[in-house]
């Protein structure tokens, strides 16, 4: 019963993650939208305006240089969706990688951690990558937006470099989507929205707002909209094993982080009406040149393996969780529904086997049920040769 509700509160995270993650992507891709289309609109208190239709309807948006006026009577705020993306993550990576670290966090054959320590040592990664962003951000490299921007991906770079020594890869991954994450909602949290609360008190107070706080929010909130598709990235990568299963995980993550900010520029510049295509297509380019450079090489040997030993294998190593009824402590069903508990069914995952198993080596997590370098070659000449059941 234990198992079960934890299966269920997994479910109920992961979906109040997904909802809340594409209000706030969604208001935070709308509103650079919106910032890049405005138009002149011949008042000097207005730094453009926009007309759209919508739903069946006309809207008019303005944005005033500094503030309006006077103080509407209602004013929105675009908070909380931020804030319920972070919490909802942050409840996942205990429940999941912190409560199963054995499983899904620890390597050994990367380095042997207790739960305490691997738990430890990522929240440590998470907190110190933002404390030297913010540091990055108040020094003044930030005065020049192409310097700032590229010290931010060397500290990117060694993040993804030290995760991936630490943890095995999709621990290392998760992690570092939880460091852009965390930098993102403490942007809102700590400068974006402070900010505007000082702006809002300085009109109340019949003051004019400092514009550097106007200035500051526009520049974490760039840097927000950019970190948005590496951090989709890192949020679906666990369910591809070529991926953080890869030798060199880490140039991966740096590889997709640059693809995903070089697609969101063009997507900017495109806003913007000047969006030449060399800028997406050389995000293109970095995202096949990764896939190209992760492609399995030819093995020399392809003979024919009996199935025997393959199923030898496979008893001894998977089929622990992945059965109709999990032995492992924790899990109600078999993972992802793939059960190696029949010659039949072992057949039918055998793509799947080849490539978490024998290729990439994502399974069994964290090598947890100890399988050798010679049994994952023997899968290999398995499928190769076939995949037979004699």
């Amino acid at each position: 019963m234990e198992a079960y509700a934890l299966e269920w509160l997994n479910l109920a995270l992961r979906w109040a993650h997904v909802i809340v993650g594409i209000a706030w992507i969604g208001a935070s891709l709308y509103f650079i939208w919106l910032d890049n289309h405005l138009e002149p609109s011949g008042d000097p208190r207005i730094a453009g305006e926009l007309w759209a239709i919508h739903g069946g309807g006309f809207y008019r948006a303005e944005k005033f240089r500094l503030a309006p006026p006077r103080m509407p009577a209602t004013l929105h705020w675009f908070k909380w969706e931020a804030y319920w993306t972070w919490f909802t993550g942050m409840a996942l990576l205990g429940l999941v990688y912190y409560a199963h670290a054995e499983l899904y966090l620890v390597d050994p054959q990367v380095m042997p951690l207790s739960t305490a320590w691997a738990t430890g040592i990522g929240l440590a990664f998470i907190v110190g990558g933002y404390s030297i962003y913010e540091g990055l951000c108040r020094s003044p490299l930030a005065r020049s937006d192409f310097v700032l921007g590229f010290s931010l991906l060397i500290l990117l770079a060694l993040a993804a470099w030290g995760l991936t020594r630490v943890f095995g890869g999709r621990g290392a991954f998760m992690h570092y989507g939880a460091i852009l994450g965390t930098i993102m909602v403490a942007n809102v949290a700590h400068v974006i929205m402070p900010g505007q609360r000082r702006m809002v008190e300085a009109m109340k107070a019949g003051r004019e707002p400092d514009p550097r706080d106007g200035l500051m929010g526009k520049q974490r909130s760039v840097h927000n909209t950019y970190f948005t598709l590496p951090v989709v990235f890192t949020m679906i990568s666990g369910h591809t094993g070529a991926v953080f299963g890869a030798r060199s995980a880490w140039l991966v993550l740096v590889a997709m982080t640059v693809a995903g900010a070089l697609v969101r520029v063009w997507f900017v510049m495109r806003h913007k009406g000047r969006a030449p295509a060399w800028v997406w297509a050389l995000g293109a380019i970095v995202f096949v040149a990764t896939a190209a450079l992760l492609a399995p090489r030819e093995a020399r040997d392809t003979g024919a393996v009996p199935f025997a030993r393959v199923q030898g294998v496979i008893g001894a190593r998977c089929v622990s969780c992945h059965a109709d009824k999990p032995a492992f402590q924790g899990l109600a069903e078999a993972p992802k529904g793939v059960k190696l508990d029949t010659p039949e069914r072992v057949r039918a995952a055998a793509p799947q086997i080849y490539q978490q198993a024998a290729r990439s080596k994502a399974m069994p997590p964290g090598n947890l049920t100890g399988m050798t370098d010679d049994e994952r070659a023997l899968l290999d000449r398995w499928y190769r040769s076939g995949a037979d059941l004699k």
